[in-house]
């Protein structure tokens, strides 16, 4: 980590444990970065090649005692090649329309998002969440966020969060619409935010974690080529990791 002005204003603090929310066997703590408010785009950016992520105004990075599962993943998207599976997803949701809105509460978005953490994460907590907490969650950040909807004929059926980051885009959150049968709304949503990146000319789409043996986490591992930060370095993982 750079030490230079203005990341000498950073501080770190490690977490106590908890239960890891991926892992049910496993307990976890997190590295923390302070204060909160002097974490622009430009701090963000550096603090995300060196494996952090925000939930909300707080960014963290995994600290564990026993366990290294956690591995934060971008995809090199010059390098990217789209398998036959995301050649189909991406033409059948050709029709959904794009756009950007402002980065505030909409009764809609909640709505979906209560809906999606119901069918697709039913027990996890965040089905749970109350319209304050999906705002904490989603809504609160100090860096450079766009919130971006998909509609397919009017109808709302996926909302993205995402950071702008100095060498990339940062895929915070994304949630849809659970109840079309045979829709694949986030592989498009992810190979959505590939061509946005070679739009803007930024080398890497971040991904956040991928955990081998966490079943959510399994899709990350479909886009190839997927570097990971291991031992501090990024690298290209192969296919006996992704396995």
């Amino acid at each position: 980590m750079q030490k230079d002005y203005p990341y000498a204003l950073i501080q770190f603090y490690v977490t106590g444990p908890y239960d890891c929310s991926y892992l049910p066997e496993e307990r976890a703590r997190s590295q923390v970065a302070t204060p909160n408010h002097v974490i622009d785009t430009p701090i963000y950016s550096e603090l995300v090649r060196n494996g952090f992520r925000r939930s909300g105004v707080f960014t963290y990075r995994p600290y564990c005692d026993h366990c290294q599962a956690c591995v934060p993943v971008r995809i090199p998207v010059e390098r990217f090649c789209a398998n036959r599976t995301q050649r189909r997803a991406a033409a059948r949701h050709s029709a959904l329309t794009v756009s950007e809105r402002p980065l505030g509460f909409d009764d809609e978005h909640y709505a979906l998002y209560q809906r999606y953490q119901e069918r697709r994460h039913a027990g996890g907590g965040m089905d749970q969440d109350s319209r304050e907490q999906y705002a904490h969650f989603l809504l609160q950040s100090h860096i450079d966020t766009r919130l971006v909807e998909f509609r397919e004929a009017g109808q709302l059926r996926m909302v993205c969060i995402i950071d702008r980051l100095t060498d990339g885009l940062s895929s915070v959150y994304t949630y849809y619409d659970p109840d079309v049968p045979g829709a694949s709304y986030g592989t498009w949503g992810v190979l959505w935010q590939i061509e946005v990146c070679r739009a803007l000319d930024l080398p890497y789409l971040y991904l956040g974690y991928w955990i081998r043996d966490s079943r959510k986490m399994a899709y990350k591992a479909h886009f190839k080529p997927l570097e990971g930060r291991v031992g501090g370095h990024w690298q290209t993982l192969d296919d006996s990791i992704l396995a």
